[in-house]
């Protein structure tokens, strides 16, 4: 079965009006692509970027959203919201999320839940950190991470998300899986699943997150398991973002 690549832009807490506009206008200029592209970009500059992008082939993606459908919770963002800005996908579970502000997989496993009742299709990131890979953990967490998810919306789910697998020691440390090891633990994530669905598991479209450049996504994308990347801070940059599309085909 051959899987639409994605490469999706994760622009993290950066940006300004001016920034975000020179940055949209220079990813307009791209040829069209057999991948979906898509970005994430602060949720101040949603609005923005729907504008901008309007009628062209960039999908939005929102960073986060609250597990909460609404009410007094400041500071949060509702899916609702989200739905109303043109976002296809959000982004949930990021590393950085889970160890800068303590998401557990159940909290993460409750957004993803919410963002599939407002018809948000959520972009679910695993991922191990130096510890548990140098322990040789790294399955066992990424399980443990889909698991959580699996317990609360079944596995057919996964039809309807996609995975973003991150090392948590290759994210902004210029360290990068290589090729093979991205490879290896995609299709051992891929045979996870298919022991409860193997249609789910041909079909989940499963990214690489962590480092990515141009100068390796080349690579990362021959591999038969990698569907795509998520891109930190190459993303903020046109021209090597457009690149690394470029490499998906």
């Amino acid at each position: 079965m051959i899987r639409q690549k994605i490469v999706a832009g994760n622009w993290k807490m950066n940006g300004s009006k001016e920034s975000v506009s020179s940055l949209v206008n220079g990813l307009l200029e791209m040829e069209n692509s057999g991948s979906e592209v898509v970005i994430a970009p602060s949720f101040p500059y949603l609005s923005q970027v729907d504008g901008l992008i309007s009628g062209s082939r960039i999908v939005l993606a929102a960073q986060n959203a609250s597990q909460e459908v609404k009410g007094a919770f400041t500071g949060e963002v509702s899916a609702s919201m989200l739905s109303d800005f043109g976002v296809k996908y959000v982004l949930v579970g990021h590393s950085e999320r889970r160890s800068l502000y303590g998401e557990s997989d159940e909290l993460v496993a409750a957004k993803v839940k919410t963002i599939f009742e407002f018809g948000l299709t959520p972009m679910l990131c695993i991922g191990e950190t130096l510890a548990e890979r140098e322990s040789g953990k790294t399955l066992e967490v990424c399980e443990r991470q889909i698991q959580a998810v699996i317990d609360l919306v079944g596995v057919s789910a996964f039809e309807q998300l996609v995975v973003a697998y991150e090392p948590v020691w290759a994210i902004g440390t210029g360290l990068s899986a290589s090729a093979e090891q991205a490879q290896e633990v995609h299709q051992s994530i891929r045979a996870f699943l298919a022991k409860l669905s193997e249609s789910v598991a041909e079909k989940v479209q499963i990214l690489y997150g962590g480092s990515v450049k141009a100068s390796t996504s080349s690579a990362l994308f021959q591999m038969p398991d990698v569907d795509g990347a998520l891109v930190g801070g190459a993303s903020l940059d046109a021209k090597e973002f457009i690149a690394i599309v470029k490499t998906a085909g």
